[in-house]
């Protein structure tokens, strides 16, 4: 916690999409904040909760414009929900509103308090099974903050060291050869029927789940809604459930 000044911001993890799946302390604090603050279409998710309070709300590749609002916000004195989709702290509004917080004299700060959510690869994993239960990485295929050589590189290791790996935003329109060379990476270190799940509108409606293996996932539906778990060598498929041991085998 930082020193309160009058307003306060609360960062808030919504989880995957259902509100089944926010948490009971995420749900207090939009019910007691003024002023909500997020991408449009995760504002969507929780319209019903929020009616009557100041929205503030923009597309996709405006985070520092929306983090500003938020301050802007709380330095008036109002109590500030600033929401991200699955874990604020995964991809999330975290760390740039704290940053920005941060930049301020201590004198100046609002107090700020990051909320937890369920994320996007906690939630796919569960409907795939257990394909988490070791270690595993978690990789962003989208190059527009990361350059490309960097994300290969992470990718490489990652699949060096044996670790199950999860793909955020896998593919899109226009980036559509990221995922296909992400598998090539991997099958430099891994069988061919290394066991990959796949996992679309995670906790949303037509939320969908396939097993594949490495050798043919990328021939599935994939794309910005989607999920990519790749197992690890030990792991295994079993009736419908994708399986890493923990113990050693």
């Amino acid at each position: 916690m930082t020193k309160k000044l009058g307003g306060d911001i609360k960062v808030i993890g919504l989880g995957p999409g259902s509100l089944d799946d926010l948490s009971p302390r995420a749900r207090r604090a939009l019910e007691n904040c003024d002023v909500v603050v997020g991408y449009s279409t995760y504002i969507k998710l929780i319209e019903n909760l929020i009616e009557g309070k100041k929205i503030i709300s923009t597309g996709m590749m405006h985070e520092a414009e929306r983090c500003r609002a938020a301050l802007d916000c709380a330095l008036d004195d109002h109590t500030v929900a600033v929401v991200s989709s699955g874990d604020a702290g995964i991809y999330g509004m975290a760390g740039l509103m704290l940053e920005m917080i941060l930049e301020l004299p201590i004198d100046r700060r609002p107090t700020v308090e990051v909320i937890a959510g369920i994320s996007a690869v906690q939630a796919s994993a569960a409907i795939l099974g257990a394909p988490l239960t070791h270690d595993f990485a978690v990789i962003s295929l989208s190059d527009l903050l990361t350059d490309w050589s960097v994300i290969e590189r992470r990718i490489e290791c990652a699949a060096a060291g044996d670790f199950v790996i999860a793909f955020y935003n896998p593919k899109s329109h226009k980036r559509v050869t990221q995922i296909e060379r992400a598998r090539e990476i991997i099958l430099k270190f891994r069988a061919e029927d290394t066991p990959v799940g796949i996992v679309r509108n995670v906790s949303r409606d037509n939320q969908s789940k396939t097993i594949s293996t490495l050798e043919n996932f990328t021939r599935e539906p994939i794309d910005m809604f989607t999920l990519v778990i790749v197992g690890s060598s030990k792991t295994f498929v079993k009736d419908g459930f994708m399986i890493t041991p923990r113990l050693k085998q």
